[in-house]
């Protein structure tokens, strides 16, 4: 449904029940959003709940640390853990469009930690074990919080609900940071 947009608000009565209309219903965007949200998310929840919980075919929290502790995180177990639940929980923010900029955050350290400890010596093809898969979920993570989560969200109703610069900026140093920091541990 197309409705014109008066920048200056409405003419009349009738125009204002129009966009008060318009703003009630969801657009195919919105559900489009929703769908790579959940899809995205529930997908990223499922990954470390793999590692958190050893379900869907994973080996759970002590091999996870032990694997990590072999690419030198110590104590491993910790680290798995952080790892862990960076993927659980921020897949989980961004299915529900719940704190949109903190899950995308999670997500897009945990991505540059995976690029810089596995995949970066193999180039950029994941057939070769590069980093095109950890690119493709970080820049998925950072598109969800630049655009915003949606209407069919928590967060519409707060202020970071709509995405937007600030937003993305926001997730990309967020998860920069909480990167760098675990790898100078």
């Amino acid at each position: 449904m197309y409705t014109r947009r008066n920048p200056h608000g409405p003419s009349s009565p009738a125009d204002s029940r129009a966009d008060d209309a318009a703003a009630r219903t969801s657009s195919a965007a919105d559900w489009g959003l929703l769908l790579l949200r959940l899809t995205f998310g529930l997908l990223m929840a499922a990954h470390g709940a793999q590692k958190l919980f050893g379900v869907f075919g994973g080996d759970g929290l002590t091999a996870t640390g032990r694997a990590f502790a072999s690419l030198g995180y110590r104590p491993g177990k910790v680290f798995a853990l952080i790892g862990s639940l960076s993927e659980f929980l921020g897949g989980l923010g961004l299915a529900l469009g719940l704190l949109t900029p903190l899950a995308a955050a999670a997500v897009i350290g945990v991505m540059i930690n995976a690029m810089v400890t596995v995949t970066a010596a193999h180039g950029l093809w994941e057939t070769d074990g590069g980093v095109e898969y950890n690119v493709s979920i970080a820049v998925v993570a950072l598109a969800v919080a630049a655009i915003g989560p949606g209407r069919l969200s928590v967060d519409r109703f707060l202020p970071w609900g709509r995405g937007g610069w600030a937003e993305a900026a926001l997730a990309l140093v967020l998860g920069g940071v909480g990167a760098a920091i675990t790898l100078g541990l």
